[in-house]
């Protein structure tokens, strides 16, 4: 399993729609992913370290898909449309990382 995650780094002054990231932007990315997304977070900046401190990113997401070649051939067909649907929300450019994971689940 692996986790795609796409963060948006925080800058001062630049443009982030949450409400149209979560409400309309993510449901359109799973959708065209498909059966390789098994579920995806949001995630809205808050603070950094300190409480009063701005966040890293101002926002975040991660897809929980089923491998790298399934997440890469169900975005293939949708990848411009995904990605010219970025301006609709912010004029931050996204950061990309893949990552396995390694714990889903922890139990105490």
């Amino acid at each position: 399993m692996i986790k795609v995650s796409v963060m948006y780094p925080y800058a001062e002054g630049a443009r982030f729609d949450h409400a149209y990231y979560r409400e309309t932007h993510m449901p359109m990315v799973k959708q065209r992913l498909g059966a390789a997304c098994l579920y995806y977070t949001v995630d809205k900046g808050i603070s950094g370290g300190a409480a009063d401190a701005d966040p890293v990113y101002v926002a975040k997401c991660d897809f929980i898909c089923t491998s790298v070649d399934a997440f890469l051939a169900a975005r293939a067909p949708h990848a411009l449309e995904i990605g010219g649907d970025i301006a609709n929300y912010t004029d931050i450019q996204p950061l990309v990382q893949i990552s396995e994971v390694v714990v889903e689940r922890s139990e105490a």
